[in-house]
């Protein structure tokens, strides 16, 4: 997991590196690249689905799990380049959720 880690602070300097605005502005980009990539998940299903009549079946579904890589990735990438420890971040995150899902869940259902 280190690996990872490793590979989304260095995207993260280097895209911050490359465009040297303030803070907000670096996030608003940030963000609208997320924007774009969840934009790319929804072409791929549609295109996997032969949806649009004028594509036809232009995707398959491991390019739905490629676009989806991408839009995990490039979150992750925005919480490194908000600062702080982004892993740290994130993992609180997961396990509140994670928390909050089981607590919802009826006793006897875990299983």
């Amino acid at each position: 997991m280190n690996e990872i880690w490793d590979v989304v602070n260095s995207l993260a300097k280097k895209l911050d590196s490359h465009f040297q605005q303030s803070d907000e502005l670096r996030w608003t980009v940030q963000a609208l690249k997320l924007q774009e990539e969840a934009g790319e998940v929804a072409e791929a299903v549609i295109g996997a689905l032969g949806a649009n009549p004028r594509k036809g079946y232009s995707h398959d579904w491991d390019d739905v799990r490629k676009e989806t890589c991408d839009v995990a990735l490039s979150a992750l990438v925005m919480l490194a380049r908000m600062g702080g420890d982004p892993r740290w971040f994130f993992e609180e995150h997961v396990r509140a959720v994670a928390e909050r899902t089981i607590a919802a869940v009826p006793a006897g259902d875990h299983e």
